[in-house]
């Protein structure tokens, strides 16, 4: 089969490196154009786009997938398959229409539930113990194509979206060959997503990141976990942005019952506890703006942080 593979980040990388190992034939692999990164404001590509330039592939970098020209160059590339794994653009019904067989599309959760752009961030902050990948067959509707393979994954107390796509972008890989091994001999089966059990999963915004300390020690952990990477935990102390990177949850501490959701409970040479709406929250990584990502130990000796004190808006 004739493949062209759309994919820009991360997730994207180990579907590629499957079908390269795979010995299927990747004509093209479209990705997102280069974008300004780091302090210089350098020019960067895709991971994606870094492992097809180094296998000898073809990259195909459209500022905008559904115009004229990216239809008919994909057209003159007759492909048989398209591979769509975390690209970054959603695809009209003409390009996805392109192939001789079908698009094809690995996304990280057991649809129907979680469809969009955060599954797996969506997955840790709703404190789910699980996740999964499925492989399916591309409609016009965002995530909502027929099912070939799907799989789940457990989702450990301490992972982060980080860690979590990282076993689910492997397990794509993996559920990617099988699927492409049932459309070549064709005994793939297409299963009709259940509409009545949708859930959505947008895109996360800054102020997903923002902890409300009335909610429980452990929604406020998950919403941590879920938040590694972008836009991370954050709350504000002495009128500071500081974020939370890394905590854990403990049940209440003795004398905390009477806190209020976000005091200091405790700050000594290991650990800064805070309250929350139940159970305290033990706040291992963190950091304030203007300085350091740190442990806790690090933080604790360079300010003077003490029981008593409050995490939360500026103005509560």
């Amino acid at each position: 089969m004739k493949i062209i593979f759309f994919g820009s980040s991360q997730f994207a990388v180990p579907s590629l490196e499957a079908l390269l190992a795979s010995g299927h034939k990747v004509s093209c692999v479209v990705t997102q154009p280069d974008r300004k990164k780091g302090r210089g404001f350098h020019l960067e590509g895709t991971l994606v786009k870094a492992l097809a330039s180094k296998s000898g592939i073809a990259v195909y970098q459209p500022e905008v997938i559904n115009t004229k020209e990216s239809i008919k160059f994909l057209k003159d590339l007759s492909p048989d398959l398209f591979i769509v794994v975390s690209y970054g653009q959603i695809l009209s019904r003409e390009i996805l229409e392109i192939p001789k067989i079908f698009s094809l599309n690995a996304h990280a959760s057991l649809l129907p539930k979680y469809r969009g752009a955060a599954p797996i961030s969506r997955a840790i902050i709703n404190g789910d113990k699980s996740s999964g990948v499925t492989i399916m067959k591309m409609a016009e509707k965002m995530d909502a194509g027929p099912i070939i393979l799907q799989e789940a994954v457990d989702i450990e107390d301490d992972d982060t979206t980080l860690t979590l796509e990282g076993k689910l972008s492997k397990r794509a890989a993996k559920l990617l060959i099988d699927s492409l091994k049932l459309i070549e001999n064709k005994t793939y089966n297409l299963t009709a997503q259940e509409e009545d059990k949708v859930s959505l999963a947008p895109k996360l915004k800054k102020e997903t990141g923002l902890i409300n300390w009335e909610m429980p020690a452990q929604d406020i952990n998950n919403v941590v976990r879920g938040c590694v990477g972008w836009p991370g935990a954050f709350t504000y102390y002495n009128g500071k942005l500081l974020k939370i990177y890394k905590a854990r949850v403990i049940p209440s501490v003795s004398g905390s019952s009477n806190s209020s959701p976000g005091e200091i409970i405790k700050a000594d040479k290991e650990n800064i506890i805070a309250a929350a709406g139940k159970d305290n929250l033990v706040i291992e990584e963190l950091q304030i703006e203007g300085k350091r990502r740190m442990r806790a130990e690090e933080f604790i000796a360079g300010h003077k942080i003490k029981p008593g004190e409050q995490f939360g808006c500026p103005t509560s």
